[in-house]
């Protein structure tokens, strides 16, 4: 019973908060938002900064790069390839959205969001070893979980879904290696 009233409360406020997101699409925020998710289709963005970050020198700046590449790759097997797979949620209707954005966004099942989840997994995977450039990440990672929602390609609540999954991957590149390490003493 209280499962119920939860969902029906989640999809209460998926509602409410896409129709009144998806509204607000003043010129420059929308082109911003639209822009950074362009250099996130496709983890462009992250490999991007791996680069730079690979570039910058030194072994702990390629580490964080590493880490938050590989909890990328984490948190895109696990939304994509499992949770999208299990969970066959429809994108937001197409009258709610009341801009041409929502054309453009993919037939896939919306649960969770791909693009929130490996946003925050690179950011999260970088962060522990290198703050200030996973603050700097952490920037674009919020945009690309605010455009995903104003474009009308996923509800809050698949953003908030991929959120998780990306902090998931990024704890488990963090852990799993000293767990290993550990285990063969």
């Amino acid at each position: 019973m209280q499962v119920m009233r939860l969902m029906t409360a989640v999809r209460r406020i998926d509602r409410r908060l896409t129709k009144r997101m998806a509204a607000r699409h003043e010129g420059s925020v929308r082109q911003t938002l639209s822009a950074v998710e362009e250099a996130a289709e496709g983890s462009k963005l992250w490999l991007g900064a791996a680069a730079v970050m690979m570039g910058a020198g030194g072994w702990q700046r390629r580490t964080s790069a590493a880490a938050g590449l590989t909890a990328l790759a984490l948190a895109q097997v696990i939304s994509n390839a499992v949770c999208k797979q299990m969970v066959d949620r429809l994108r937001p209707p197409k009258e709610w959205i009341p801009h041409d954005e929502v054309e453009d966004r993919p037939d896939s099942s919306s649960f969770p969001s791909g693009h929130t989840a490996a946003a925050v997994a690179f950011t999260a995977a970088v962060f522990p070893s290198w703050p200030s450039a996973g603050a700097a990440c952490a920037v674009p990672a919020a945009l690309v979980a605010v455009e995903r929602v104003q474009s009308g390609a996923h509800y809050p609540s698949d953003v908030a879904a991929g959120a998780a999954v990306g902090l998931v991957s990024a704890w488990l590149t963090r852990r799993l290696p000293r767990l290993a390490l550990r285990a063969w003493r």
